[in-house]
C-alpha cells in the first residue's frame, strides 16, 4: 500500500444530501469531519425531493428547517410534507457547515484496511491516499464504501423515472396536493413546490432497448411528452415547459428488504448511510427523509461514544482523537477502552428521532 499522505478523524465519502447532513449533524455535536466529493461542485441532480414528517424533524435538529420551510409550501392531507428543490436543500446544508469541510474533486478508488493500525485507508484518483479513524460512506447506490463492506449489489426496477421542474411565472392553478395519475403502464406524479413552481415525475416501463439511456434533456422531454400523450393537456404542457437543466432520466434501483435485515452494515469503524445503505424506490417518498434521519442518529451515536474528556481539543470543535483500533479505541487521557463497533452499532440496528 502506498504511503498515507494524511490522517483524518472522521471522513465522509459523498457530498450529497446524506453526506452534507451527516457532516452538519456531527458539527452540531462538536465533532469535525471531512467530506470527500468526487464532483468539482455541489451536486443537485434530481430536480426536487419530497420531505416527510421524519425528515423535517431531522432538519429541525440540524437547525435548517425554518429556512427550508420558507422555500416550499406544505402539501395537504399527508402530515407535514413539502416538496423542496434539491439544490435548495443542498445549498442550505452546505452553507451551515464550517469552511473547507467539503473537498471537491476527490474520487475514491478503493478502501483498504491498514495492517499496521487497522485504520481504513482510502485510495483516491491521482495516487493520493487518506487514512480515517471513522469512515462513513454516503456515496449513493453505487457506493465504493458499500463494496468494501461486502454489501450485495443493488437491484434494478424495470422502471425508468423522468423528473423535472416547471415554472409558471404568472402562477399555476394546481391544488397544493401530491397527485398521481395512471394510464396503462405510465404513472405521472405532480407536487407544487411554490405558487409558481411545480415538481413532476413520469414513471415509464423499462425495456432492454433502454440499456443506454440518453441524458439529453431535449430528447428526454420529447420522449416523455410522446409517452404521456394520453394524459390531459395540462400534463403535456407541464412536461413540455420543463426547465431543461432540471430534467433527468434514470433507472430506479433498490436494496432488497431482506438484504437490509440480514446484512451487517459495518466493519470496524466503517459504515454507510443514506442510499449507500438502503437505496429505495420513490414510491413511499422516504429516500431523502431516511437519509436525513440517518445523519442525525449516526452523529448522536458517535457523540455518545466519544466523550468530551477523551477528546483532543482544536479550536471550538472536538476531534475524534486518540488511537483507534478496529476492535478497541484507547482514549489516552483516561485509559478507557471503547469497542469501536459500539460507535456504529446503534446506527445500523435502528433509529429514532
Amino acid at each position: 500500500m502506498d504511503s498515507v499522505e494524511e490522517t483524518r478523524d472522521i471522513v465522509i465519502v459523498g457530498g450529497g444530501i446524506c453526506g452534507l447532513a451527516t457532516a452538519l449533524a456531527l458539527h452540531r455535536k462538536g465533532l469535525r469531519s471531512t467530506i470527500l466529493e468526487k464532483s468539482e461542485t455541489l451536486r443537485d441532480t434530481g430536480a426536487a425531493i419530497a420531505i416527510r414528517a421524519n425528515g423535517w424533524r431531522a432538519l429541525d435538529q440540524l437547525g435548517v428547517a425554518s429556512e427550508l420551510r420558507q422555500r416550499a409550501n406544505p402539501i395537504h392531507r399527508i402530515g407535514e410534507c413539502r416538496c423542496v428543490k434539491r439544490n435548495d436543500l443542498i445549498d442550505v446544508l452546505a452553507d451551515a457547515l464550517p469552511p473547507r469541510t467539503v473537498r471537491f474533486g476527490s474520487q475514491i478508488v478503493s478502501v483498504k484496511v491498514d495492517k499496521e493500525n487497522s485504520f481504513p485507508t482510502l485510495q483516491l484518483y491521482g495516487d493520493k491516499s487518506i487514512q480515517a479513524k471513522v469512515l462513513i460512506g454516503c456515496d449513493g447506490s453505487r457506493s465504493t464504501v458499500a463494496d468494501f463492506l461486502g454489501l450485495k449489489s443493488t437491484k434494478m426496477f424495470a422502471i425508468l423515472s423522468v423528473r423535472g421542474l416547471t415554472s409558471y411565472p404568472n402562477g399555476h392553478a394546481f391544488d397544493c396536493e401530491f397527485i398521481r395519475m395512471r394510464r396503462e403502464k405510465i404513472l405521472v406524479g405532480r407536487a407544487p413546490i411554490t405558487d409558481k413552481l411545480v415538481f413532476w415525475f413520469v414513471a415509464l416501463p423499462w425495456t432492454p432497448s433502454d440499456e443506454r439511456l440518453t441524458q439529453d434533456p431535449e430528447v428526454i422531454k420529447r420522449l416523455t411528452s410522446s409517452k404521456a400523450s394520453g394524459f390531459s393537456s395540462d400534463v403535456i404542457e407541464m412536461i413540455e415547459r420543463a426547465e431543461l437543466d432540471s430534467v433527468s432520466l434514470t433507472r430506479l434501483r433498490h436494496r432488497a428488504p431482506w438484504d437490509l435485515l440480514l446484512t451487517t452494515f459495518k466493519k470496524g469503524t466503517v459504515t454507510v448511510a443514506g442510499d449507500a445503505m438502503h437505496v429505495m424506490g420513490p414510491f413511499l417518498g422516504q429516500g431523502g427523509s431516511a437519509a436525513l434521519e440517518d445523519a442525525v442518529v449516526l452523529a448522536r451515536c458517535l457523540a455518545q461514544k466519544v466523550r468530551a474528556e477523551d477528546l483532543s481539543i482544536s479550536g471550538k470543535e472536538k476531534t475524534a482523537g486518540g488511537i483507534v483500533n478496529t476492535n478497541i479505541s484507547y482514549w489516552p487521557s483516561t485509559g478507557n477502552k471503547i469497542k469501536a463497533s459500539e460507535i456504529l452499532c446503534d446506527h445500523v440496528a435502528g433509529r429514532s428521532i
